[in-house]
């Protein structure tokens, strides 16, 4: 019997990505993989059913999960869908347990075995799986070309017949994945572009892309790539740096999110207050409550005459590339238990024992565990 793989419609408020395009699906195929996908799953990314070649649709998210060996999405389930996958079979999507602790019990429950896609580790060997950079990157894209068609000026220098415009400065704050495309995207449309980080490593990042970077001397270097939280006096010392390359920017782009954790406060009302008439703040952490004291997630504010927009999910503005990242994120991490058409996961295999949120009627993940079971 071949794989069974179900790939849902997503319903959750502003998400128009799909877990499956049609060359994916190609590719599972080849694995011994049979794919049955909710009828109009791709719609929003603009991806219609007919598509997908040799593949089979159904209406009903529940019976289409009932039998499935594998289920795919890019937000988590409807707990109703989870209640109808059956004992044993896989589950990969982004789920962000502390959020869905309800969920994460019942997926527990039902001892399904959940592979998320926010977990999968930040190593070499993993990159072709990291959905949360593959996402990143597209928001940090977004990000720039927002900011730009935000402001009431051009940002490349440019001769007129009349005489010249200066190029506009852009300020990317949080310089990971999304800080870095943004900081590219910023370079590509002419800006003069300004790069910061708690982590003074990236240094050597943000000069190759031609952009200057902001050293306050403090690190912040935290596990996994992201920063630890500042001490009030590291706080002080950074503000006392970088409140005049806030002050002095056309556009600040933040970029600073942390999964798990709200998202750190990176600029303060006071210095918003003293920013430039007509400036601009793209806050691309929103969905973590944001990098501005004055952000309103999902809203563009206007603060005497600075704009600040926040809006949420911004890989699913991009829907169409997004879903096929995404989507070769999770054939890549198939890929590494499905085999001739057998399911086989290895759990010495640091990827997939990492990714693994919930196996065998357990969280597996350890921050998860205390999240959910001891709140």
């Amino acid at each position: 019997m071949p794989v069974k793989i179900a790939v849902l419609k997503e319903t959750r408020a502003n998400e128009r990505r799909v877990a499956m395009v049609p060359a994916v699906a190609d590719k599972l195929a080849k694995l011994g993989c049979e794919i049955h996908m909710q009828a109009g799953a791709g719609i929003a990314s603009r991806i219609p059913d007919e598509a997908f070649k040799k593949i089979t649709t159904a209406a009903n998210p529940q019976g289409l999960v009932s039998d499935a060996d594998i289920v795919v999405s890019v937000q988590p389930p409807a707990a109703d869908v989870v209640n109808a996958m059956k004992e044993g079979s896989i589950l990969l999507s982004f789920v962000y347990a502390h959020k869905e602790p309800e969920l994460t019990k019942l997926l527990r429950d039902k001892r399904i075995t959940t592979l998320a896609m926010e977990l999968v580790p930040r190593i070499t060997r993993a990159q072709a799986m990291d959905a949360l950079s593959s996402q990143a990157a597209l928001a940090g894209y977004y990000g720039a070309l927002l900011g730009a068609t935000s402001i009431a000026r051009m940002m490349p220098m440019t001769t007129f017949a009349t005489g010249s415009i200066r190029p506009g400065t852009i300020l990317v704050m949080g310089v990971g994945v999304a800080g870095l495309s943004a900081i590219a995207t910023a370079r590509r449309i002419g800006a003069k572009v300004e790069g910061y980080d708690v982590r003074p490593e990236v240094k050597e990042q943000v000069e190759s892309l031609g952009a200057k970077f902001i050293d306050t001397g403090v690190d912040a270097r935290g596990e996994g790539g992201y920063a630890r939280e500042l001490t009030q006096e590291e706080k002080d010392k950074i503000a006392a740096v970088v409140t005049k390359h806030i002050q002095a920017a056309d556009i600040i782009i933040t970029t600073a999110a942390i999964p798990g954790r709200p998202s750190p406060k990176l600029i303060s009302k006071a210095q918003v207050d003293g920013m430039k008439n007509g400036a601009v703040i793209i806050d691309l952490a929103a969905d973590g409550g944001g990098n501005c004291e004055y952000t309103q997630p999902g809203q563009s504010v206007q603060v005497g005459q600075v704009t600040i927009n926040a809006p949420l999910n911004v890989p699913s503005l991009l829907a169409e590339h997004a879903s096929e990242l995404y989507a070769k994120n999770q054939y890549n991490l198939i890929e590494l238990f499905v085999k001739d058409g057998a399911i086989n996961i290895d759990w010495t295999d640091e990827v997939l024992a990492k990714s693994a949120l919930t196996h065998g009627g357990e969280i597996k993940n350890e921050a998860a565990k205390k999240a959910v079971e001891g709140a």
